[in-house]
C-alpha cells in the first residue's frame, strides 16, 4: 500500500496517509483537486485531480471505506499502520524522496505587476538590516570563541595577532553569508528573501517559472561582481533601468533572465497584485530618509567640531 503526502494551505508537507485516508480528507472538504500530492514512484508533486480514478474520488463518501487517522507529535497526520520490525527504507514515516519545490503551477497570460524601484529598495533595506544583525552575532561569537577581550583588541590589532580574524570577519564572512542567503531564499518555494516577502514581491524566471539554485547563485554573483568591478556604477545604472524600464530589470536580472514581480504574479489569482507601495515599503522609505538626514547632521557636527579645534 502506497503512503501519500500532500501540501497543506500553509505550504507544509503532511503525511504519510493511506489512500483511503487521503480520499476521506478530500470528501470532507479538507483537500481540493488542485492540492499537490506525492507517493512512492512519482518523480514530483502533482495535483490531486491526476489521481481521481486511482483514489476513486468521484465515488460518494458513503461508498468509501475510511481508515481512522491519528495525529502525531508534530500535528502531522499519520496512519496507524507501520508493522514492527520494518526497515527504515520502507517505514511509512520516512520522508518522500521528491522535494516539494513549488506549490502551484505557473499561470501565464494575465497582466504582471513588476516590482519597481522603491519596493526593491525597501526589500534591500530589510535584508541589509537582517544581514548586519547576523554578521554582528557571528563576529561576536567568533571573538568569544577566540578569547578576544575588548581591552586587548587595540593591542592585538597593532601586533597583527588577530588582524586576520577581523579581515575575514569584515570581508569574507559577509560575502559568504550573502551568497548563501540570497541564493537559497530566491530558489526556495517562496521565491523571495525575507525582505521581499515583507514587501510582497518575488523573483522568477523571465517566463514566470521558479528559478533554480544555479540561476539564483548566478544572479547574486552577477550583482556582486558587477558592483565590485565597476565600483558601484552598475548599481547606479540598475537604479535607472529598474525605475524606467518596461520590465523593471536590473542589470543582473537581464544577465540571469529574471524578473522581480508581485507575489501574486503568474499565479491563479493575478487580480490580487498590488501596484501601490504598501505600508512596509513606505515605512522603509521613511527610515531611509531619517538615516540620510541623521548622517548629514552627523557629518555637519563632525565638520564643525574639527573647524573649532583647528
Amino acid at each position: 500500500m502506497s503512503n501519500w503526502y500532500y501540501a497543506d494551505a500553509r505550504q507544509q508537507r503532511q503525511g504519510p496517509l493511506s489512500a483511503e485516508a487521503l480520499a476521506s480528507r478530500f470528501h470532507q472538504g479538507q483537500l481540493r483537486l488542485d492540492t499537490l500530492v506525492w507517493r512512492d514512484g512519482l518523480a514530483g508533486w502533482q495535483p490531486l485531480r491526476d489521481f481521481s480514478d486511482e483514489l476513486e474520488l468521484q465515488r460518494t463518501p458513503a461508498e468509501v471505506f475510511y481508515t481512522p487517522v491519528e495525529t502525531g507529535q508534530a500535528g502531522v497526520a499519520t496512519t496507524a499502520a507501520a508493522p514492527l520490525g520494518s526497515d527504515a527504507g520502507n517505514s511509512p514515516y520516512a520522508p518522500p524522496v521528491a522535494a516539494l519545490v513549488s506549490f502551484e503551477p505557473v499561470h501565464a497570460g494575465a497582466e504582471v505587476v513588476h516590482a519597481g524601484f522603491w519596493k526593491r529598495v525597501a526589500a534591500s533595506t530589510i535584508d541589509g538590516i537582517l544581514m548586519t544583525l547576523v554578521l554582528v552575532m557571528v563576529l561576536a561569537l567568533g571573538a568569544v570563541l577566540l578569547g578576544i577581550g575588548m581591552k586587548s583588541v587595540a593591542n592585538d590589532l597593532a601586533s597583527g595577532a588577530i588582524g586576520g580574524f577581523f579581515i575575514l570577519g569584515v570581508y569574507g564572512v559577509p560575502i559568504v553569508l550573502q551568497a548563501i542567503y540570497f541564493t537559497w531564499m530566491h530558489a526556495s518555494g517562496h521565491q523571495a528573501t525575507l525582505g521581499k516577502r515583507a514587501v510582497g514581491i518575488k523573483v522568477v524566471q523571465g517566463n514566470g517559472q521558479r528559478i533554480g539554485t544555479g540561476r539564483s547563485l548566478g544572479r547574486w554573483a552577477g550583482y556582486f561582481f558587477m558592483h565590485l568591478f565597476s565600483c558601484g556604477i552598475t548599481s547606479l545604472i540598475s537604479a535607472f533601468t529598474v525605475g524606467l524600464g518596461l520590465r523593471k530589470q536590473a542589470l543582473h536580472d537581464m544577465a540571469a533572465d529574471t524578473l522581480v514581480v508581485d507575489r501574486w504574479a503568474f499565479t491563479a489569482h493575478p487580480e490580487r497584485q498590488r501596484r501601490e507601495l504598501g505600508a512596509v515599503t513606505i515605512a522603509m522609505i521613511v527610515l531611509l530618509a531619517l538615516l540620510v538626514v541623521g548622517y548629514v547632521v552627523l557629518l555637519g557636527f563632525v565638520g564643525a567640531m574639527a573647524g573649532r579645534n583647528g
